[in-house]
């Protein structure tokens, strides 16, 4: 880094101030590992505590961006809890990039009971673009109508859709010191998308992701529940680990689409839940087939057979194949989903009688 683009870097951050203590960023070294490359990638570290403004992350991008000379700026967020003192003033260091120090492993906790949660279900899928979200919305809702107390919780942190797909969007009210999750369709619901801007991205790593899906459990008011689905995020990372050791988890429901590419992810995902003691529940296939308007009859557009493939090898049920139905999009686009506004379509049979399955 030249000096001259460090001065420019430095010049950036440092009017930016922590809401919480009104001391700048900068001068405190809360955000510190300043490092670019000679095209202008620039990368920071920003320590966040647990009372500390998330949007600072975007505060610092945003900066960075608009320094002469920068083309690209990644934002890495840790918790502060688990960073080392901060270096003296004198000897602040600029790192190169690629050489980050080992990260210590900490050992793992102790998950706590949450018996007012009733059963706590992770629905997951190894890829994305599945449908998961689709089913989680549509699921929590069937069992509500069955009568049944149901909560979401969005804990697809890098793309918390639930939302948009529920038809809620606002800051959640804080009473007692506990958050009152906001409510839709008779389904109560906390997501990460209530508590930052629709544009910022969410850099999470290991620790904060743990702090947010413990923060989802402990300090939301959620009441008494019969079921709390989990909207988990694709793949098998700090999400759904997070979510095991935090709580004890009831089951997993793997969704997949019957192409051979979404079944070895969504196999992926299975076994994660296995090793670490989460029994799979069953599988749904979504997107199975299309119904051709002309003659009514169903036209594999995404191959056959996946999700019976995998059901098959794990041992566990196909609770259900799910046809590709565009009002399904539609609904989930406009915060109505499908067994709500289109309860007698095939669609809205196939999910709710996935319910009444887990039931």
């Amino acid at each position: 880094m030249t000096d001259s683009l460090q001065a420019r870097l430095a010049a950036a951050l440092s009017p930016i101030a922590n809401p919480r203590t009104g001391a700048s960023i900068y001068s405190t070294q809360q955000v510190r590992d300043i490092a670019s490359t000679r095209d202008g990638k620039v990368r920071v570290t920003l320590l966040l505590g647990a009372q500390d403004d998330p949007t600072l992350a975007r505060q610092v991008r945003q900066a960075l961006e608009k320094v002469e000379g920068v083309t690209d700026v990644r934002v890495d967020v840790k918790d502060a809890a688990e960073a080392p003192a901060p270096a003296k003033p004198a000897g602040r260091a600029l790192p190169v990039m690629g050489n980050d120090p080992a990260p210590r492993t900490p050992a793992a906790p102790t998950p706590v009971t949450y018996p007012k949660l009733g059963r706590i279900l992770a629905i997951s899928s190894g890829k994305g673009g599945v449908g998961k979200s689709t089913v989680t919305t549509n699921l929590a809702i069937a069992l509500a109508k069955a009568g049944k107390r149901v909560g979401i919780m969005d804990a697809d942190i890098y793309g918390p859709n639930i939302p948009r797909m529920m038809g809620v969007d606002e800051a959640p009210p804080v009473k007692d010191d506990k958050i009152q999750p906001l409510e839709a369709h008779g389904v109560k619901i906390m997501s990460l998308g209530f508590l930052i801007e629709r544009d910022q991205p969410a850099i999470w790593r290991g620790p904060i992701v743990m702090k947010i899906i413990t923060q989802f459990l402990r300090d939301v008011d959620w009441g008494t529940l019969d079921f709390l689905l989990v909207d988990m995020p694709p793949g098998t990372g700090d999400a759904q680990l997070s979510l095991v050791q935090a709580t004890n988890v009831s089951g997993a429901v793997i969704v997949t689409t019957p192409q051979e590419v979404a079944v070895g992810d969504a196999l992926r995902g299975a076994k994660m839940f296995e090793r670490v003691g989460v029994p799979v529940l069953g599988i749904v296939e979504n997107m199975s087939y299309f119904e051709s308007p002309e003659t009514g009859k169903p036209m594999a557009i995404f191959g056959t057979g996946g999700g019976k493939r995998l059901a098959d090898e794990l041992g566990v049920p196909l609770l259900g194949e799910v046809p590709l139905y565009p009002p399904v999009l539609e609904g989930g686009d406009r915060g109505a989903p499908i067994v709500v506004s289109d309860a007698g379509s095939a669609a809205a049979k196939k999910l709710t009688a996935v319910a009444m399955k887990l039931v």
